[in-house]
């Protein structure tokens, strides 16, 4: 039997594989939600077995809108994977938030509006909380092992998720500073929900690539700009996620494990059975 990977990495704009990674196998996986954005690949790292996702797909061929968030998470969840790693690059709203820093936020503000949000639905209906939207324990740690891996890390603050996949107005970055938002993006929106849905631990490594277009004397944000910080910043996401994987074990204290309890308000009797076979990965523990 293969061994449980101990972390899914799920890799955004400029980190597509991991290195160093050995005994890898991928895994083409097909999910009740399609199929997810790769295949996903699993390796020994040191002496603990992980995943890895590319989000946008080989070759970074799916916008943020076209991305299958719930087939990415359910595939992970499928093979066991109790805490996600997600990669992803964003724009600075704070003057000391600086391009080529790591930010490890602590809150979530979603502005998209084309995506599932939700595994739940077709005869089930969930209420989960979200309140601190990101695993407090797997942030600290992951806070801790950039430090390890002598990277510049800001704990806490905001991550704004807009639709994309084009990039913001003046007016409108502007906004968000005025609203107290401290990064910007367009991915953890709603792949953080859903991994609460899944009970999965969850936390963002931000890249800041650049200031967005709100401050007048840094040029406008561009590709370029955003793959030419990430690809000086890989070694760091690589050296980081070494040093996380090192710290963890099989034991989670964390609410995350049992984010579902308490959550479900459908009497079990309705619940059609075609959605206990789809969601049985989520709710067998629960509803029976």
């Amino acid at each position: 039997m293969e061994q449980k990977p101990i972390l899914g990495v799920i890799g955004g704009s400029g980190l597509y594989s991991i290195e160093d990674l050995e005994n890898v196998d991928s895994h083409q996986i097909d999910t009740p939600f399609g199929k997810p954005s790769s295949p996903v690949i699993m390796g020994d790292l040191g002496r603990q077995r992980i995943a890895f996702l590319a989000r946008h797909g080989i070759g970074h061929v799916l916008s943020p809108s076209e991305i299958n968030y719930q087939a990415n998470i359910y595939a992970l969840k499928s093979l066991g994977i109790d805490r996600i790693i997600s990669v992803s690059a964003c724009g600075s709203l704070r003057e000391d938030y600086a391009p080529g820093d790591i930010v490890v936020p602590d809150q979530l503000f979603d502005r998209t509006h084309r995506r599932e949000r939700s595994f739940f639905g077709e005869g089930l209906v969930s209420h989960i909380s979200v309140g601190d939207p990101f695993c407090m324990d797997l942030s600290e740690l992951l806070s801790k092992s950039v430090t390890a891996a002598e990277g510049t890390v800001h704990n806490g603050g905001a991550f704004i998720t807009i639709e994309g996949p084009r990039f913001s107005t003046r007016a409108e970055s502007n906004t968000y500073r005025a609203w107290g938002m401290s990064i910007i993006g367009m991915t953890s929106s709603p792949e953080a929900f859903l991994a609460r849905e899944a009970e999965m631990c969850y936390a963002v490594m931000a890249h800041v690539t650049d200031y967005d277009v709100w401050h007048l004397s840094e040029e406008a944000v561009t590709v370029e700009m955003v793959i030419r910080v990430l690809k000086a910043n890989t070694q760091l996401a690589q050296n980081t996620i070494a040093q996380l994987v090192s710290s963890l074990t099989d034991e989670r204290s964390c609410d995350c494990r049992e984010a579902l309890k308490d959550t479900f308000i459908t009497s079990p009797e309705k619940v059609p059975p075609e959605t206990r076979s789809k969601l049985s990965i989520f709710i067998d523990k629960y509803i029976t």
